[in-house]
């Protein structure tokens, strides 16, 4: 064969392959591609609707008050702000910047994983009008491909025009005109450089930029939205002086489009579903804010403004009580530091320089109208309460913060969930765990054990002596429990059961926070949320199964086309034997009939089991309780550890217990709910043990004790235990800030 020849059959193979390439790049991406129609009429978008298992409109994902607005209408500082952070070449490529995509195929490579972009503006229009965002090459080919077409058919200014109107700003916002009215209340052309460039810096994760959503994230937006005007200033559409004074102006976000969360029944509940399914996995390919989702969801509209009744009824009174208690006389240390991390949060200090800084501190200090607000913030009395089917897991309900709190704060939704966001130690509440785990070794619900002062040395060679002992001598089981005394508890993990032992009770049992197994584990020494509290005493009343919390039934899209559903129960897992469960659940009877929680009486009849919890030095109160139907978990208490009750009327029996009992009271007292199993144990076939007529047997060596005594009041946490006090900072009237 001649070479002459030869060169004709390779140049034929790789005609013919690169044509077969073609085709079949071609048969892969032609499938879903937009028309010429489409590209010029992009699809409708509907809300999701987030609906309750008794079929009320909780909420809506939506776009708000979508208006398309011609070019001349928005700020040029926003297009040059656009165009420099994320598409410097706009103007000179046809849609894809193929140099950029090599760029960062190489970047990916070196680091192993997918994490440089290199989409141009007209790409992420493509994606924006016509593709979900499930992540696959297939795709971004189809991306590619659109965007070609689209620079064949509009202008430059036409596609920065389609863009700015249709791009996702976050809170539900896509366009420029929604967005500039949701987040400073003004028509675009109103914007300033620097809302313009927070605007920009905000397209790369709405949801990791929103400033009006935590402390946090206010510096990390102000961060971002700096680096858009260094870009800016980088490409030569901003000269320094003008950065610099853009760089200094603070970001004042607009409260007016966020009061409609406030008229939401459960806005924690809601936003809380809304992160959740951000990282569903099953919903990569929908948007929740165009798509008309209908989310289905387990909480039950009645018994949820039951439990905001409750709240709002027992808070009302208990924060009077609180204030009148409360004196920032000898407080100092404390209020100085509050007000200098409310001073370092502002818009306006982030922003500013040094000097800046310091003046704003400073006169800041000297406004007593500026200290009073602190003050006012800091003893907002928090609470969290969530309730839960104890059959299916289901979730009923959910309160997770203060009206006080949702009334003062305008990014309600947005605030601090006390029922999923934080992590508290639980005092006396987590004393079932150890009581259980000591069942589970061999001791009886009569077991008699000592309750006078304890004292157990630690491996380390220190005296553990936690404070709360009695002066009953031997008690029960059930009486300590009843009672609380906390060196009964003491006793349980370092002689009848061990901390190791505990830690792998609450794990099965549905607690995954670090757990320290040590012997102040029996006293609540290790951080626990509401929310896993909750469903962990669901166990007892389960008589030993363990219900995953649940709080989405179904997914539907637009058509009523089933993406998925969860089943009730969607999962359960042996974690205690039926028959200690039992025995638990008669024990904590205890507490509520007489016992450190026998407040709830006054609100709720029928049977009810659970445990109070009071933290050192009145910290948190705590009350996790369950009926035959139900299991809940209240906690009260404020978002600066520091704050904290003064005395006696914070004991968890008193400052949660009685929300508890009203939101049950409520609940039952309502026959359209259906819950009317008012009694434990019904149809099983075994009698649990009855504490009033069992006969009791002492421990060896132990003497019976007067159990007619005056019971102790639920014992304090061991100062011991307890973390170090933070650093004491300067006082207000040194105003010199660190920048």
């Amino acid at each position: 064969m001649t070479p002459k020849k030869l060169l004709k059959i390779v140049a034929f193979g790789m005609l013919a392959l690169l044509v077969f390439g073609s085709g079949l790049v071609y048969f892969l991406i032609a499938d879903g591609l937009p028309s010429l129609e489409q590209l010029e009429n992009p699809p409708q978008e509907l809300a999701t609707r987030i609906v309750s298992s008794d079929g009320e409109l909780l909420d809506n994902f939506f776009i708000k008050r979508r208006t398309y607005i011609p070019y001349n209408q928005i700020q040029p500082d926003f297009i040059n702000a656009l165009i420099a952070t994320e598409d410097r070449e706009f103007y000179n490529h046809w849609g894809v910047h193929l140099s950029r995509i090599m760029k960062a195929m190489v970047k990916n490579i070196m680091r192993g994983r997918n994490r440089e972009g290199a989409s141009t503006i007209t790409q992420q229009l493509a994606l924006n009008l016509y593709f979900k965002r499930e992540p696959s090459y297939i795709r971004k080919l189809k991306e590619a491909v659109t965007a070609v077409q689209i620079e064949e058919n509009y202008t430059k200014q036409e596609i920065l025009e389609m863009y700015a109107n249709t791009v996702y700003f976050g809170r539900g916002a896509y366009g420029i005109q929604v967005a500039s009215q949701v987040y400073f209340n003004k028509d675009p052309k109103e914007l300033t450089t620097a809302e313009c460039a927070y605007l920009v810096g905000i397209l790369r994760g709405p949801e990791n930029y929103d400033a009006a959503e935590s402390p946090e994230k206010l510096i990390k937006a102000t961060d971002r939205r700096n680096v858009v005007l260094g870009l800016m200033n980088t490409v030569g559409v901003l000269d320094a002086a003008k950065m610099e004074k853009a760089r200094n102006e603070p970001i004042k976000l607009s409260s007016e489009e966020k009061t409609d969360n406030i008229q939401s029944i459960a806005p924690h509940f809601v936003e809380w579903i809304r992160q959740s399914l951000r990282s569903d996995k099953r919903l990569q390919s929908y948007d929740p804010y165009r798509d008309g989702l209908t989310i289905y969801t387990t909480l039950n509209a009645q018994a949820q403004r039951y439990a905001n009744q409750a709240v709002a009824e027992h808070l009302a009174g208990f924060q009077k009580q609180f204030n009148a208690s409360w004196s920032w006389r000898d407080k100092r240390t404390l209020l100085d530091s509050l007000a200098r991390r409310a001073v370092r949060l502002r818009p306006d200090y982030i922003a500013a320089d040094a000097n800046g800084k310091r003046t704003i501190a400073t006169r800041l200090f000297k406004n007593q109208g500026f200290i009073d607000s602190v003050k006012r913030q800091a003893t907002i009395i928090q609470t969290g309460v969530v309730i839960l089917d104890a059959n299916t897991g289901a979730i009923l309900a959910m309160v997770g913060a203060s009206p006080a709190s949702m009334v003062n704060n305008s990014s309600a939704r947005y605030s601090l969930n006390h029922v999923t966001q934080i992590k508290r130690q639980p005092g006396s509440s987590f004393k079932p765990f150890v009581y259980a785990s000591a069942l589970e070794d061999g001791m009886k619900p009569s077991s008699y054990i000592s309750s006078g002062p304890f004292s157990f040395t630690l491996p380390t060679g220190e005296v553990w002596s936690p404070e709360g002992s009695s002066s009953m001598g031997s008690v029960s089981l059930t009486t300590g429990l009843k009672y609380s005394i906390n060196t009964v508890a003491a006793r349980l993990i370092t002689q009848h059961t061990t901390p190791a032992e505990v830690v792998r009770l609450a794990k099965r049992m549905g607690i995954t926070t670090p757990l320290n197994a040590y012997p102040s584990l029996a006293l609540g020494a290790s951080d626990v949320i509401p929310l896993e509290m909750a469903s962990a005493f669901g166990v007892f009343a389960n008589q030993g199964i363990y219900v995953e919390p649940v709080s989405v039934t179904k997914i539907e899209d637009r058509f009523g086309n089933v993406i998925f559903t969860n089943k009730l129960p969607n999962s359960v897992k042996d974690a205690l034997s039926p028959t200690i469960a039992r025995d638990m659940t008669t024990m904590m009877q205890g507490v509520v009939d007489g016992g450190t929680a026998s407040g709830i009486r006054q609100f709720f009849k029928y049977d009810a089991a659970g445990k109070t919890g009071t933290t050192n030095n009145y910290a948190d109160a705590w009350f996790v309780g369950f009926t035959p139907e139900l299991t809940a978990s209240v906690w009260v208490g404020f978002d600066d550890q520091r704050v904290k009750f003064t005395g006696w009327y914070a004991q968890g029996g008193k400052a949660a217990a009685p929300i508890w009992g009203r939101m049950m009271g409520k609940i039952y007292g309502d026959a359209r709910l259906g819950y009317r199993q008012t009694k434990f144990f019904k149809g099983t076939t075994r009698a649990p043990f009855d504490p009033k007529k069992i006969k009791e047997v002492p421990l060896e060596g132990d003497v019976p004790a007067d159990e007619t005594a005056v019971p102790p009041a639920d014992g304090s946490v061991d100062p011991s235990i307890q973390p170090p006090p933070p650093p004491v900072e300067n006082p207000v009237k040194e105003p010199a800030v660190t920048p």
